[in-house]
């Protein structure tokens, strides 16, 4: 098939020669760059090891730094929440929800590797990060982590350290925090657990190799 079948006729026609020949090198180059993202999103080989996450992916490194002086936080803390989150994926998305065989939608508008809904994603947007900022994006993803850890100690006075009520007011938003809406769910508080024990692991193998 001639490079031209993707293209209207007229549009074709009205290319000059150079361009015309300019185009497969064109498309060759865009595919290159998309085939690269993919690679650079895909989920890091051993997420339970820190040093290993920040080896394989040292610009993860580099925004975590970044995200580390802006806010303060323990960047062990925020990426154990990012993990529970995501598990690293940039596309992540709440599962599909059904009616016998239809698709009704999916629970929440929570997306990319913090899971971050649409409403709370503005308000970032509006307060700390840009026009440009994508949740599917690690460096923005771990920016908004950071300042969501802000707020809450700000909010509700919880230390950057404490990984288990920082992750129950990221669940649960700092109004349900204050609220109590977790103290009956035995499988939140459960995760929260979790969270504080990877965050524990992560702060270990930090000091361990030395890159943090």
């Amino acid at each position: 098939m001639p490079f031209s079948a993707g293209l209207p006729g007229r549009l074709w026609a009205s290319l000059s020669r150079g361009r015309r020949r300019a185009l497969p090198l064109l498309a060759l180059a865009a595919a290159l760059c998309a085939l690269a993202q993919g690679c650079s999103s895909s989920p890091p080989g051993n997420p339970g090891n820190l040093c290993s996450v920040f080896q394989e992916k040292d610009s993860w490194y580099s925004a975590a730094h970044e995200v580390h002086d802006k806010y303060g936080i323990p960047i062990h803390v925020a990426m154990a929440i990012m993990y529970r989150e995501s598990g690293y994926e940039a596309g992540a998305k709440p599962p599909m929800t059904w009616f016998l065989f239809i698709p009704t939608g999916r629970e929440s508008s929570a997306y990319g590797y913090a899971q971050a809904l649409d409403s709370t994603w503005d308000e970032y947007v509006s307060e700390a990060g840009s026009f440009f900022s994508d949740r599917d994006e690690f460096a923005d993803a771990l920016d908004f982590i950071g300042w969501y850890m802000s707020k809450t100690k700000q909010v509700n006075g919880v230390p950057f350290s404490d990984a288990y009520n920082q992750y129950l007011n990221y669940h649960e938003g700092h109004a349900g925090f204050r609220a109590g809406s977790y103290e009956s769910k035995d499988w939140l508080k459960k995760a929260a657990r979790e969270v504080e024990k990877l965050s524990e692991t992560y702060r270990k193998q930090l000091l361990r190799c030395q890159l943090y």
